[in-house]
């Protein structure tokens, strides 16, 4: 088992160089945002979406346009509007009244990396349209189901929705993405370099494509590889138990809780800490990478009541709770 761990490590390292190259290239355009960069690989890592928010001017969509840039791949931008309809998304058939038949014409879902920016100025009925193909890989237009490309990454961005014309995401596909992320403000130092670098209408510096799709399928399979300790699986489990039943765990917070993590959000904590242990030049995971991980992959999923509202308790306050209480291996 040492011997197979130190193989899987010894790999781990020699694919570094490919991970440094993607951020040095994001580097050139993307100042700061190291957390949205990393988390942004990690989803890449493990073929899985991405909701980013936060208010508009934060590089959301640069980072992912910059990303997409990095890779020698298909991208598409949706930019999502109230009057957006599923066809536009999805696709459609078109009737040829010569032949009599219908043609398929797919819609810009049809890509390795999918940025729906704004999504959540969509309706519902628009929004829901994404499900099938977030979650089984595939589009269903008329009789005929079409599988997506791989890699497939949907990487949304939203704004905060108590801002003016959004709409929330239904649950059922706020679960399908791996991660919810906050972009934050700029410090100082990097707000300063913004200026210096973007201030101007000099033609701006473009990342160049430094990675394949053959790459990332054997990333994602190093990924696999990776071990997790039966204790750190406990862990794991135990995290997701607590947001369930967390009276079990010790914590008062039973009347806050509404839902809990589902099963997927068990697969996607255990996929994210591969990842993160990957990034990390390690060819196991740690119970430190689960709790880096475990804000992200769960801040979505955890739905708190209203008399958590009343009370000012969020789900972040609530995840951070249940990490803190679970007991580390």
């Amino acid at each position: 088992m040492v011997s197979d761990i130190r193989e899987i490590t010894n790999t781990v390292k020699e694919e570094e160089a490919i991970l440094y190259k993607i951020k040095s290239e994001i580097a050139k355009t993307l100042v700061g945002q190291d957390y949205l960069v990393e988390r942004l690989l990690m989803a890449m890592l493990c073929n899985n979406h991405v909701l980013i928010e936060g208010v508009p001017g934060l590089a959301k969509t640069l980072a992912v346009t910059t990303l997409a840039q990095t890779m020698q791949a298909t991208f598409s931008r949706i930019q999502f509007t109230p009057d957006l309809l599923p066809a536009d998304v999805l696709g459609t058939l078109i009737y040829n009244p010569k032949s009599g038949e219908f043609t398929t014409k797919k819609g810009p879902i049809f890509a390795n990396i999918v940025l729906a920016d704004e999504i959540n100025r969509a309706p519902a009925k628009v929004q829901s349209a994404l499900l099938e193909a977030m979650q089984e890989k595939q589009v269903t237009l008329g009789d005929s189901t079409y599988t997506m490309s791989d890699p497939f990454l949907v990487l949304a961005t939203q704004n905060p929705i108590d801002q003016e014309g959004t709409y929330p995401l239904p649950e059922a596909q706020v679960d399908r993405f791996m991660f919810k992320l906050i972009v934050t403000y700029p410090s100082m130092s990097d707000e300063k370099i913004i200026l210096k670098r973007m201030a101007t209408t000099a033609k701006k510096i473009e990342a160049e494509a430094v990675i394949t799709p053959e790459d990332i399928i054997r990333l994602r399979s190093i990924v696999d590889q990776i071990y997790i300790d039966e204790k750190v699986e406990d862990y794991i489990v135990n995290i997701i138990q607590a947001t369930r039943s967390p009276e079990k765990y010790g914590l008062d917070i039973a009347d806050y809780l509404q839902y809990g993590g589902s099963p997927r959000a068990t697969i996607f904590l255990a996929m994210a800490a591969r990842a993160n242990a990957m990034l990390a030049g390690r060819g196991y995971v740690t119970p430190q990478d689960v709790k880096n991980v475990a804000m992200d992959v769960l801040r979505h999923r955890v739905v708190v009541t209203y008399e958590a509202e009343a009370d000012e308790v969020n789900s972040e306050q609530i995840v951070e709770q249940i990490v803190n209480a679970v007991k580390v291996p």
